[in-house]
């Protein structure tokens, strides 16, 4: 999740991912999808659009989401580092 500039996943995102996440809620809603790299970061948008029933697929209610939208990193707090030396380096500076 450190690298990741996305990830698809059927479970929960940790929240200390910073990657845009696609997950089973959205794929729910919008079935499948189109995935293309933007300016802005992923552009996403349903290769079903909005209002179109087919039998095998009916149309759902709206959901208020757009059928494309652009998917921007997550924005995650960085982690403290402890900056303590070991006690190794302290002892050996002695």
């Amino acid at each position: 999740c450190e690298r990741a500039a996305l990830i698809v996943t059927l479970r929960q995102s940790p929240a200390s991912c910073a990657a845009s996440v696609i997950d089973a809620e959205r794929l729910r809603r919008q079935g499948a999808m189109t995935l293309r790299r933007g300016r802005d970061g992923f552009v996403v948008e349903a290769a079903k659009p909005r209002g179109i029933d087919r039998p095998w697929s009916p149309a759902v209610a709206d959901a208020g989401e757009t059928d494309a939208s652009v998917l921007t990193p997550r924005v995650v707090p960085a982690r403290a580092v402890d900056a303590t030396p070991a006690e190794a380096d302290l002892q050996a500076e002695e």
